[in-house]
């Protein structure tokens, strides 16, 4: 190949390289679709991904094209290869490894992107590009957000149809996204902006991507851009801070489960200390180590956080301490730097006070890759090209160099000088070829897992079967789709079983499908508590099957406990959780035993309703005159409770005329508590769903062993008292 045909070629590939980062930075921001069963976070984490090994290949293919492996180097390079490392180390290490290294590929590649953009973008025009992309996609997805705010829908989707809708998915995430992006515009636009505000900035004249070589137009359109930016963050901060505030983790909880996770996991605690839970795994640093104070917040105490109060503690709990450090690392370099680039400088903060999705989290490696791009025009010796080289081996093997400063008399192996560009793009291709690999098989099983949630909301039960069985074969790795598979399969069984005429035994081969697809129901929920086993919602989703099953499978009652009790070691401070537990007992007719739970679940959250209610109609089972007074005290609690809410104050009101009248020997009234209002949440706890029940039980799976150590649950008090102030 000639020297002018290497030109030539490069010139392509080099162009083709700064078109697909335009591509990206512009469709990163906008990109959004129906088809994944994430609507904003799955599609940009695809673009990423293959918007960076389709540049790792073309940088690949430059490498041999030249003979030689030529790198930009950075001060960053090293704390966020180190921080790659650490959060690695945390998903392989993990309780919940899958759940960590599904969370850790789009990290991957996000760094990866970060080392490629670094890489390709070189001189202020190309830089100019980057950054012009950027902006147009959160410009255009700013547009969309304010016409939909003044409810202009410009989308034909019936999903963008509502006030406020925003292509970035969160208007908390846009917030920040807009923070930073506004400066970029602000930079492009000084040379318009600095005059009007009679103004000088040392920091905007070394990051200025605009001079007086570059047109007039450009600097207006920027300033067109920082205004629209403006005003979108302006209409977002004021939603956010009136009719769509943001659900955060309040920062106690944030920093107290951190600590706990790295501190107090039994049978892991150097693990845990170094590496935290696993990477992507907060939500059971959350339900693990949330305290009972929790429950006294009246707004979220129900919910059940993926993030913790800030993406400073969410690493601290997820990543430990090495996760944290390196973190901190690449925080500290920028701060070495001692130059002020506002966006890096707002994107670190909010790290610090704010929770990041991965759409914020990728923003970081993108916002640093820009600063690379801008730093090295201005300290090119700190942001060096080093050329890479095979040496014999008594001198290290590979030598690294800045480019052109290779003196004749160094080492090189000049013979097997072409060797290293192939090694190393083979190295590289091996590794992103295993991650996307397996992120080509989990799109197409999140695409048709995606299309069988389509079918289930058209109760086309065969085709909801079918695509979950596809969706599980392509990726079996996923907890939720063999929780979701499991409770189709339940479903099913249900309603074949609901649709046999009364007083009926169903055929033999209804029998035995029946059968099958509760085996299969436990089987798929087995699994999604051994792929995930410390995820409560898997053990309480295969103890509502096993529940769902008493009367109709051999030992079922024994194992709907035994999984609810998992749940609970799992989520000891949740008091839903002994609510379920204590319906278990109930639907046994224990009544002592549900009587301990719904106890239980009251000290908890002594405000929690239901918990009483449900306390009041175990003692009232049990139909002693003592325990007919405890469930009318259970009762006059619950009415003091929900006094504001008509539906349950008529309903506990009927319960609670009932009781007097059971206390009275009267029976007149009973009629009156079974029927109360319609319009109440109070109900006994039941179970999801009921098979019918067998003379001759049918044999069920039991649930895997654990190795888990439960956590001690709460002390038993007597009935307690309500709040002072209700």
């Amino acid at each position: 190949m000639t020297t002018n045909t290497k030109k030539e070629l490069l010139s392509y590939l080099d162009n083709l390289s700064l078109f697909i980062i335009g591509i990206t930075l512009i469709g990163y921001p906008l990109l959004f679709t129906s088809l994944t069963t994430d609507l904003f976070t799955l599609p940009k984490q695809l673009l990423l991904a293959t918007s960076t090994i389709l540049l790792i290949v073309i940088l690949g293919i430059k490498m041999v094209i030249e003979g030689r492996v030529r790198l930009k180097t950075s001060p960053f390079d090293l704390p966020v290869l180190l921080f790659l490392a650490a959060t690695f180390l945390s998903a392989i290490l993990a309780v919940n490894k899958f759940d960590s290294l599904i969370s850790f590929a789009p990290l991957f590649f996000t760094v990866l992107f970060y080392f490629v953009l670094s890489n390709t973008i070189r001189g202020e025009k190309q830089t100019l590009f980057a950054v012009s992309s950027l902006l147009l996609g959160t410009t255009v997805a700013t547009i969309i957000f304010i016409l939909s705010y003044f409810k202009i829908h410009i989308l034909p989707f019936s999903y963008t149809q509502i006030q406020g809708f925003s292509p970035l998915g969160s208007l908390l995430d846009q917030a920040i996204f807009l923070a930073v992006a506004l400066p970029l515009a602000g930079y492009i636009s000084w040379p318009v902006l600095g005059p009007i505000l009679n103004a000088r900035s040392k920091s905007s004249e070394e990051f200025r991507l605009n001079d007086q070589r570059l047109n007039a137009p450009l600097s207006i359109a920027a300033t067109v851009t920082f205004a629209i930016l403006l005003i979108g963050l302006g209409l977002t901060i004021f939603t956010l801070t009136t009719s769509q505030k943001p659900l955060i983790l309040p920062l106690v909880t944030g920093f107290q489960t951190g600590l706990a996770a790295i501190s107090q996991d039994s049978g892991r605690i150097l693990q845990g200390f170094a590496f935290g839970s696993g990477y992507g795994t907060y939500v059971t640093d959350f339900t693990r180590f949330k305290q009972a104070i929790y429950n006294t917040n009246p707004t979220l105490w129900s919910f059940t956080f993926f993030r913790s109060s800030s993406l400073f503690l969410e690493l601290l709990a997820t990543t430990g301490v090495l996760g944290l450090g390196s973190f901190l690392f690449i925080i500290y370099r920028v701060i070495k730097e001692r130059t002020f680039f506002l966006p890096v400088v707002v994107i670190f903060t909010a790290t610090l006070l704010l929770p990041f999705s991965f759409t914020l989290q990728a923003m970081i490696f993108i916002i640093l890759g820009i600063f690379v791009a801008l730093r090295s025009q201005h300290a090119p010796s700190r942001y060096a090209d080093l050329d890479f080289y095979l040496v014999t081996l008594k001198h290290g093997l590979i030598l690294a160099q800045p480019e052109g400063e290779r003196a004749p008399h160094d080492p090189v192996n000049t013979r097997y000088g072409k060797i290293l560009p192939f090694a190393f793009v083979l190295f590289i291709a091996a590794i992103v070829g295993v991650v996307g690999y397996q992120t080509i098989f989990y799109t197409l099983s999140d695409l048709t897992f995606q299309r069988s949630l389509v079918a289930a909301s058209r109760n086309d039960a065969q085709q909801t079967y079918n695509l979950q069985v596809d969706a599980i074969e392509l990726f079996p790795y996923r907890d939720s789709y063999h929780r979701v598979f499991s409770q189709t399969n339940l479903t099913i069984a249900n309603a074949i079983a609901s649709n046999q005429p009364q007083n009926s035994s169903p055929s033999a081969d209804v029998q035995q499908r029946i059968v099958t697809l509760i085996q299969q129901s436990i089987s798929y929920g087995r699994n999604a508590v051994t792929l995930s086993p410390q995820n409560a919602l898997n053990w309480n989703t295969l103890s509502q099957t096993y529940r769902s099953l008493i009367g109709f499978g051999q030992n079922a009652e024994q194992f709907a406990v035994l999984t609810n009790q998992q749940a609970i070691a799992l989520d000891p401070n949740n008091p839903t959780q002994y609510v379920s537990l204590g319906g278990i007992y109930y639907q046994l007719g224990l009544w002592d035993d549900a009587i301990r739970q719904f106890q239980l679940a009251a000290n908890l959250k002594d405000d929690y309703a239901n918990a009483y209610y449900n306390l009041g109609h175990a003692y009232e089972n049990k139909a002693t005159e003592t325990d007919l007074r405890n469930a009318l005290q259970a009762y006059q609690i619950v009415s003091q409770l929900v006094a504001a809410d008509k539906g349950n104050a008529d309903k506990i009101k009927a319960e609670i005329e009932a009781v007097q009248a059971k206390l009275n020997g009267q029976a007149s009234s009973q009629q009156q508590a079974q029927n109360p209002s319609e319009d109440s949440s109070l109900s006994v706890d039941q179970p999801s769903a009921q098979l019918p029940e067998q003379k001759k039980k049918a044999e069920i799976p039991a649930p895997p062993q654990t190795s888990l150590t439960p956590t001690p649950t709460p002390k038993e008090t007597g009935t307690p008292e309500p709040t002072p102030n209700l």
